[in-house]
């Protein structure tokens, strides 16, 4: 029997990219799902295209993630379509493409909203339920840029080193009430994430990088990702030879300064 087989498990960003090929593969193991995102269209694209006896098992609840303020509320709807959450995969995020001294703050502070305010606030409204229950997981998709800066990728990356400090802290705060957190790193992998990214004046870049078009087929990334949730991993990297930056900037920080400046990352 799967592993996950009955978990309920709330996707943010479900709409596509990677939280559209987890959602195919977690109704897979049968899961019971709530995939939530901006577009409910899309959202019931998803749900209509998964692998499931039941389409009872999946539920659909629209949100934004800049409305920080209104994720309690959806939190609170969360749990009521299946009586809990036993996984939270913050998943829903955006991605930057600007130097930083062009990059006006606007586009800043929308990037930490999304990408850690959100999972912040999501996070602590389900975790006195999880507590309750006996056990939880929370699970982050960050980033390889949430443990090592690029060009570009300024404020982004400060976003994900904020939610990698953030969830390092709640790991040792929660471990006796049973509630585990795995931060899940991609390194390039084949979704839209650059044609949405923001520009320093906040508009979409709209267009694919070469790097991403290259990347690592969301299918296989989400196929990984869930064997990391099931083994109750609090790291995984995962990606293609770009992961073994972690490495080398921790051992050899000078020649990875050197790299990183000459890398392409566009």
């Amino acid at each position: 029997m799967p592993k996950l087989k009955n978990k309920v498990i709330w996707i943010t960003g479900a709409s596509s990219g990677i939280g559209e090929a987890l959602a195919y593969e977690l109704s897979k193991n049968g899961a019971k799902l709530i995939l939530s995102a901006r577009r409910e269209k899309e959202l019931q694209r998803v749900k209509s295209n998964c692998s499931t006896d039941s389409h009872s098992q999946i539920k659909i609840l629209p949100l934004d993630l800049l409305e920080v303020e209104d994720l309690v509320n959806k939190a609170a709807v969360a749990i009521g379509l299946f009586g809990k959450i036993d996984i939270l995969i913050n998943n829903g995020g955006i991605s930057q493409r600007s130097l930083a001294k062009d990059t006006i703050l606007k586009v800043d502070r929308k990037l930490m909203e999304v990408n850690y305010f959100a999972p912040v606030q999501l996070s602590k409204s389900l975790i006195p339920g999880m507590i309750e229950n006996g056990s939880g997981h929370i699970v982050n998709v960050t980033s390889l840029v949430g443990k090592f800066g690029t060009p570009y990728r300024s404020g982004y990356a400060a976003s994900k080193h904020a939610v990698h400090g953030f969830f390092d802290s709640l790991r040792a705060e929660l471990h006796d009430q049973n509630i585990k957190i795995t931060n899940v790193c991609p390194g390039f992998i084949r979704t839209n994430i650059s044609i949405n990214a923001l520009t320093e004046n906040a508009t979409a870049l709209g267009e694919m990088d070469k790097a991403q078009d290259e990347g690592m087929p969301a299918e296989i990334f989400a196929k990984k990702m869930i064997r990391a949730i099931e083994q109750h991993k609090q790291e995984v990297y995962i990606g293609g030879k770009e992961t073994y930056g972690v490495l080398l900037k921790r051992f050899f920080p000078s020649l990875f300064d050197s790299i990183i400046r000459k890398s392409s990352v566009r």
